[in-house]
């Protein structure tokens, strides 16, 4: 079993930033973060791997920067010029020889 607590979100304006963090209660495979909006599905914002190996939704590249700490089993994902449409309700996952979902985190962009 993998528990995951997340921290960060809130409410930012338009062009604001957030820094978003997931622990781990063990070392894992990959992590990552997923997005769930009003009427969407849930949808991947960015993953990191053990290695390092990063992959991001286009619609957030150039605007988010995820990392990861292997020592404290941890991830961040900066996010900078924040935009109305990234309003969601935020998801770590990680994978373990099975997938663990985080609570969930709400981030709402507006002025």
């Amino acid at each position: 079993q993998v528990q995951l607590v997340e921290s960060g979100g809130g409410l930012v304006q338009p062009g604001g930033s957030l820094r978003l963090s997931c622990t781990a209660s063990r070392s894992v495979l990959s992590m990552g973060w997923y997005r769930q909006g009003p009427g969407n599905q849930r949808e991947l914002v960015a993953s990191i791997s053990s290695g390092g190996v990063t992959r991001y939704a286009d619609s957030v590249k150039g605007r988010c920067t995820i990392s990861r700490d292997n020592a404290k089993n941890t991830i961040d994902l900066q996010m900078n010029n924040l935009k109305p449409e990234d309003t969601a309700v935020y998801y770590c996952r990680a994978y373990w020889y099975g997938e663990y979902w985080g609570q969930g985190t709400q981030v709402t962009i507006s002025s």
